[in-house]
């Protein structure tokens, strides 16, 4: 599977910015992703802080062995 080239903390922090009032498509086109991958995220990372998502990680990788 492709890694992507956002981590968890980038990600959320690219979430937070739609969330203060700047525009999906403009907040897509900053970062240079599509507005598909951006609500992608918004339904896997939407609501989470940092060390939840940290945590997310942690637990999809002990259950994907």
């Amino acid at each position: 599977m492709k890694r992507s080239r956002f981590s968890e903390v980038q990600i959320i922090a690219v979430l937070k910015e739609q969330v203060a009032g700047m525009a999906t498509a403009d907040v897509c086109r900053r970062h240079g992703i599509s507005g598909a991958t951006f609500y992608k995220w918004k339904a896997k990372f939407g609501g989470l802080e940092v060390t939840e998502a940290k945590r997310l990680r942690t637990l999809e990788e002990e259950n994907a062995k």
